[in-house]
């Protein structure tokens, strides 16, 4: 995914079809001059449909389409015809979507499978035509219903990547050299902070055939709630990992603190986070000799699983892989 084509976050307009008018038509024939009322119903407006695609990773091709416009229904016509059905506008997202109202920020809908539709922004119901108002005291109604309008509102689309696996961590810890090593992706790699702008997925191959999803996201610094560095936009992207490994290098200076600050930045963003399962890997640990990793030992928190591992030579690389594995199927 090059940074550039990555889009999460797009503001759009969405306008579903007025539905069509019901009819007030009577029939009339040779020899029947006062028929009854015939009037059909009007169509319904076009809805505003989401459909998820396994094929899609990004919302960049609703970042220059800011207006979605269906078509209206048609109205009702003489012979009990109803009006045809507006068009449809089915709009393909990645899984993973969130729609949310503009204004009041309320989830309106999410799709996390392929195939999968829903309703974004409904179409109005056509009206009743005048056949649905006779009766026994008015056998000649002149009046049918008019269509409902369609819904004119602005809607937030997130994208909220799905993996099974989130990697934490500062800038330069690791994440990304870890996920180019475990898996196929090719995330840019270099020597200076911030190099991961966009959020980064890869399968990482596991025993027997099988396989989980691990997802690198920019690093985080102190501060990152108020806007520092990246701030913490793309950690909506970790809000449905079922793990989050933590990576911290083994020459920072307080692993313990670094973990701290970590976590505290997570709360602030989202509570939750901090209820899902974590683990802790030192990386950069082909530095060092046996008594320093033992030191070191000593300093990690106790109350989670740590690993040392080095993805320069694949040091524990497949015990980290075993813990990842256990850990999503444990109960």
């Amino acid at each position: 995914m090059a940074s550039n084509n990555f889009i999460d976050y797009v503001k759009i307009n969405c306008r579903s079809g007025k539905g069509g008018a019901g009819s007030h038509h009577f029939f009339r024939a040779k020899g029947l001059p006062n028929g009854g009322p015939d009037g059909g119903d009007g169509g319904r407006g076009g809805h505003i449909i989401l459909e998820g695609s396994s094929q899609l990773w990004t919302l960049l091709h609703l970042q220059y389409q800011k207006h979605l416009i269906a078509k209206p229904g048609e109205n009702g016509g003489e012979n009990l015809r109803t009006g045809a059905q507006g068009e449809d506008i089915i709009i393909q997202v990645p899984l993973g979507t969130v729609a949310r109202d503009a204004e009041t920020g309320e989830k309106k809908l999410e799709i996390t499978e392929d195939g999968q539709r829903l309703i974004l922004t409904p179409g109005g119901r056509g009206g009743l035509g005048n056949d649905h108002f006779k009766s026994a005291t008015n056998q000649a109604p002149s009046y049918a219903q008019p269509g409902e309008p369609g819904i004119d509102e602005w809607v937030v689309l997130e994208l909220k990547l799905l993996a099974d696996v989130g990697l934490v961590g500062f800038p330069n810890a690791g994440k990304s050299t870890l996920l180019s090593v475990v898996s196929a992706a090719k995330p840019k790699i270099a020597d200076y902070a911030f190099t991961t702008l966009t959020p980064n997925l890869g399968v990482v191959a596991y025993r027997d055939y099988k396989s989980f999803v691990m997802a690198d996201i920019p690093g985080i610094i102190e501060g990152a709630a108020e806007g520092k560095g990246l701030g913490t936009r793309f950690l909506r992207h970790i809000e449905r990992n079922s793990i989050l490994l933590f990576m911290i290098s083994c020459d920072s200076p307080d692993i313990a603190a670094e973990y701290q600050v970590l976590l505290s930045e997570l709360e602030q963003f989202n509570p939750e986070l901090l209820d899902k399962k974590r683990l802790l890997a030192i990386s950069k640990s082909d530095m060092l000799d046996e008594e320093l990793e033992d030191e070191i030992r000593g300093t990690l928190p106790t109350d989670l699983p740590s690993v040392f591992i080095s993805s320069l030579t694949n040091k524990n690389i497949q015990k980290l892989k075993d813990m990842i594995w256990e850990a999503l199927h444990a109960e």
